[in-house]
């Protein structure tokens, strides 16, 4: 017994700081921003201890859920997230597949296709917003003006501007931006899976299809799952992106990050921290799962 602990005694030593530091800094502000969400802190003189403040438990997050303006930006953040999972995993595989093959300047493609992902979202966003600008006829510009030029004139809409689908719009720049990380996840597979059962199969008469559909292709469903929990727990967090093009804030485009920053910005800390705790909530509906499914595999 003794000689077990001095073996894990240096180990836990050098880890200790790491673990004091993420109890305190992740862990810790996890139970103060619940414990905040449980108060009644709505205004700027409670949160400078002018006005006392009470516990209320779960109102703030029975409230929020019961408002229709919070409804409409968890639809949002549904819309949006699943337009934007879609959307990043099928443009991703399709340029991960065609590169898998040997093409010529497949450097400079894989490049280009990367390239939107050093681009911050902040700064993309500023571009989208006006190439995704609402006007039309004489007003039209960015893509509205595009289809203006090329007689494609149905094709011009209001993007982020509409009510019901405007978050939509919003996702494509988000693909944009995405497409090559997701591209580079399922490049990676494609070339990690051994010439051996390439040659097992052509050697059996499999044709090129049936050698993606029935051997390259289950290979990948690790990467296509890891894709899906990084991509969808990215989306659940969006707001630079949203901002950036819809600002200020719309109620077009709101999801519950925007809430939040709403809400923080009036001092209304209770609402905001409410809004913080149900994104955790919904990012570990995610995130979760995948971490139990990855530690039960290395068992």
């Amino acid at each position: 017994m003794t000689h077990t602990l001095k073996r894990v005694g240096p180990p836990l030593l050098l880890l200790a700081p790491s673990l004091i530091l993420v109890g305190v800094f992740v862990y810790g502000l996890i139970a103060v921003n619940f414990g905040t969400s449980t108060t009644d802190i709505h205004t700027a003189a409670q949160t400078t201890g002018q006005e006392p403040s009470n516990t209320v438990w779960f109102d703030n997050y029975l409230d929020l859920l019961g408002n229709d303006a919070f409804q409409h930006s968890l639809r949002n953040l549904l819309l949006y997230t699943a337009v934007f999972l879609c959307g990043t995993l099928v443009m991703g595989f399709l340029w991960a597949w065609l590169l898998e093959r040997p093409i010529r300047g497949e450097g400079i493609f894989r490049s280009i296709y990367l390239f939107p992902m050093a681009v911050s979202f902040v700064a993309s966003g500023v571009v989208w917003r006006w190439l995704l600008n609402s006007g039309q006829d004489e007003s039209a510009t960015g893509l509205n003006r595009l289809f203006q030029m090329t007689g494609l004139d149905f094709l011009q809409n209001n993007w982020w501007n509409n009510v019901d689908y405007g978050i939509t719009a919003i996702a494509i720049p988000a693909i944009w931006q995405l497409s090559g990380y997701v591209m580079a996840l399922f490049l990676a597979g494609f070339r990690g899976i051994p010439d051996e059962l390439r040659e097992a199969a052509r050697m059996d008469g499999a044709t090129t299809w049936q050698l993606y559909r029935h051997v390259l292709f289950p290979q990948l469903s690790p990467v296509a799952l890891s894709a899906l929990i990084i991509i969808g727990h990215m989306s659940l967090k969006s707001f630079d992106l949203i901002m950036s093009i819809s600002k200020p804030a719309n109620y077009q485009t709101k999801v519950p990050a925007v809430d939040m920053y709403v809400f923080k910005s009036s001092f209304d800390y209770a609402n905001a921290a409410a809004i913080g705790s149900i994104l955790l909530v919904l990012v570990a509906v995610v995130v979760v799962p995948y971490l139990v499914r990855t530690n039960r595999r290395e068992r």
